[in-house]
C-alpha cells in the first residue's frame, strides 16, 4: 500500500514536471528583460519601455523605425533589439563587422557611442544590436574584384548563432544600370575569378537598385571596392554597386527597386568609370546575368 503511494506520488510529480517546466518558460517569455517583442500598455513612454526592457532607447527608435517625436500607442507592437557583443580582431574594420552581421555600421556605431567614421581598433568589444528586418541575414562579405592578384576571401568573425531569415526564391531583380557587361562573372576556384559583373557607364550616371531592400552598408568599402553601396533584399539575398562616385542612400535606409543609390564612378580599382555589381545567396556570389532579365 505505502509502495503504490509512493509510485503515485512520483507518477504525479512526473506528469507535472512539464507543467511546472511551461510555466517557468513562459515566465521567462514574459520577463521584459529578455522579450524580443512588447507591447505599448496604457500609459507607458518610449523612455519608460526603454528602461523596462533594458535596452538603450535609440535601439528601439532605429530597430522600429520610430520618427519623432517618438511616441508609442497602446497595443503597438515593438522591437526590442537585443544585443550581441564582438571583439574586434586585428585587421578587421566596421565594414566588415557590419558585413558579418548584417547589421548597418552606423547601427553599431550608435549603439556603442562611436564616431561611424572612425577606425576601430584590435581588442575593442563592441555591441552588436539586432535590427528588424535586417534580421542578421547572412550578407557577404565581399572579396576584391578588380585585382591583378586577388587576396584569399575574407573570413567571417564569429558572431553568436543566429536564426537566419527564411530562403526564398531570388527577387525579380532589374539591372542597375543600362551600360553593356565589360566583365563577366567567374566563379571562385578559377584563375581570374570576378564575384560579379562590370558595366560600362559615364562618370555620374545614376545606378539604381536592382530591387526593393534596405540598406546595410553605404560608404567607402574595401579599397579594392572604392564607394559601395549593400542592400539586403528578401530573405537572404543582397546585391553589391561598387566603384561608385557618390552614394546617395544611408545605412538602414528602406530603398524602392529602380531607386537611385549612387552614382558611377572610378573608385577602387577601377580605372575607367564603371559600376562593379554583384547578387549574392547566403554568402554566395552568383552569376547577376543569371538572375537579371535579358536585354
Amino acid at each position: 500500500m505505502r509502495r503504490a503511494a509512493l509510485l503515485a506520488g512520483v507518477v504525479a510529480l512526473w506528469l507535472g514536471a512539464p507543467v511546472l517546466a511551461q510555466s517557468a518558460a513562459e515566465k521567462r517569455a514574459d520577463d521584459p528583460r529578455t522579450a524580443t517583442e512588447y507591447v505599448v500598455k496604457p500609459g507607458e513612454t518610449l523612455g519608460g519601455i526603454a528602461n523596462r526592457v533594458e535596452v538603450p532607447r535609440i535601439l528601439i527608435i532605429e530597430a522600429n523605425g520610430l520618427k519623432a517625436p517618438y511616441l508609442v500607442r497602446v497595443g503597438q507592437k515593438l522591437v526590442i533589439p537585443r544585443r550581441r557583443t564582438h571583439t574586434v580582431k586585428d585587421g578587421e574594420t566596421g565594414f566588415a563587422i557590419a558585413l558579418d552581421y548584417g547589421v548597418p555600421w552606423s547601427a553599431i556605431a550608435a549603439a556603442n557611442g562611436l564616431d561611424p567614421k572612425a577606425a576601430v581598433k584590435a581588442g575593442q568589444k563592441l555591441a552588436i544590436p539586432t535590427i528588424a528586418k535586417v534580421a542578421a541575414a547572412t550578407v557577404p562579405a565581399p572579396a576584391p574584384t578588380a585585382s591583378a592578384a586577388p587576396s584569399p576571401e575574407p573570413t567571417a568573425s564569429a558572431a553568436p548563432a543566429a536564426k537566419l531569415p527564411p530562403d526564398t526564391k531570388a527577387p525579380r531583380f532589374v539591372w542597375p544600370h543600362s551600360g553593356k557587361v565589360r566583365r563577366d562573372f567567374s566563379p571562385r576556384g578559377k584563375s581570374g575569378w570576378h564575384d560579379g559583373i562590370d558595366l560600362t557607364a559615364d562618370k555620374g550616371d545614376a545606378v539604381r537598385a536592382a530591387a526593393a531592400g534596405k540598406v546595410i552598408f553605404a560608404g567607402q568599402g574595401p579599397k579594392e571596392y572604392g564607394l559601395t553601396v549593400i542592400i539586403h533584399h528578401t530573405g537572404r539575398w543582397t546585391t553589391t554597386y561598387s566603384f561608385l562616385d557618390k552614394v546617395t542612400v544611408k545605412d538602414g535606409e528602406a530603398v524602392k527597386q529602380g531607386e537611385r543609390i549612387g552614382l558611377a564612378g572610378d573608385t577602387g580599382l577601377a580605372t575607367s568609370p564603371q559600376v562593379h555589381f554583384e547578387v549574392r545567396r547566403n554568402r554566395v556570389a552568383l552569376d547577376p546575368v543569371d538572375y537579371l532579365p535579358a536585354r
